[in-house]
């Protein structure tokens, strides 16, 4: 079965690019291959294998296959993909200066990261979330109570072709250091979720509270995923600009999930629509995703 997804450039049905497809259909499609889930996904050993080797020299062959897969921008990397010493180099690139601009206004949320976004509204937080890859609640997500009775929620779903930085997504304080919840270490392609559902909620992940003028009280979100060896925190507690750098996702597929009170945000329509045909948009860190009511 095909990822598909839209392209907010384009408006077009776009078919994923994805990496390592008949690894993943192995390891959630057959008997075999979820017979070995406990040792692909259950600990960090295996993702840290794959890590160390995604760090080492050695690696580095496999940065022009990455380069030549459809959907990722070579040429907007800081320097050319033939200059990057490893693979996770080039994978964690930074990008040109200006390459991805902040949609201006104050009242503008802008999206974290590059990726695939889906939105959702109006969740309660206690209520079951029809987040793909997740069948708890936000409160389990989160790991800790909310206060709040409605909220609305983006989850950028970030491939492996993706610019793997991600960013604040509007002028915000962030209220101390990241909380680490220890999980399982799950792909977060679509092709997963079938066979995981709750992906998610049992994937290890960082939690960080921020407080906006305009926007309130939210909660950001990075989940881990199968061969990502780390989340890796590049700001520290304090005020933010919108845009700066929160941080880096080594290898894998990963995801960054906004959490707002329901009350201070209005999704653009488009991706609204979108996600109510269970359909993915492609966006740009930087890009608007909606805006205060």
């Amino acid at each position: 079965m095909d990822v598909n997804y839209i392209d907010r450039e384009t408006g077009q049905v776009c078919t994923e690019s994805v990496l390592g497809d008949k690894a993943l259909r192995f390891a959630y499609e057959t008997l075999l291959g979820r017979a070995l889930w406990p040792g692909l996904f259950y600990g960090r050993w295996a993702s840290a294998l794959l890590g160390r080797y995604y760090d080492s020299r050695r690696s580095r062959r496999a940065i022009a296959a990455l380069a030549a897969t459809p959907g990722l921008r070579a040429e907007e990397a800081e320097k050319p993909w033939t200059e990057y010493a490893t693979f996770n180099e080039f994978f964690t690139r930074k990008l040109k200066p200006g390459t991805r601009p902040a949609a201006s206004g104050e009242g503008v949320l802008c999206a974290p990261a590059d990726g695939r976004l889906l939105v959702y509204p109006d969740i309660a937080p206690d209520a079951a979330v029809p987040v793909k890859g997740v069948v708890r609640s936000l409160e389990h997500l989160c790991g800790h109570p909310l206060s709040a009775r409605r909220y609305g929620v983006a989850v950028v779903r970030l491939a492996p072709v993706d610019y793997h930085r991600f960013h604040y997504p509007c002028d915000c304080e962030q209220a101390g250091e990241p909380r680490r919840i220890p999980g399982k270490y799950h792909s977060v392609n679509p092709i997963a979720f079938r066979r995981a559902p709750d992906v998610f909620t049992e994937n290890a992940r960082a939690v960080s509270e921020l407080v906006s003028p305009v926007f309130g009280s939210m909660i950001y979100l990075e989940v881990g995923a199968f061969g990502v060896g780390s989340i890796i925190h590049t700001a520290a507690s304090g005020p933010h600009r919108k845009l700066d750098e929160k941080g880096y996702f080594k290898f894998g597929g990963s995801t960054v999930i906004l959490i707002l009170e329901q009350d201070k945000i209005m999704f653009d329509a488009d991706l609204v629509e979108n996600s109510r045909n269970a359909l993915e948009t492609l966006i740009r860190c930087g890009d608007r995703i909606g805006g205060r009511p």
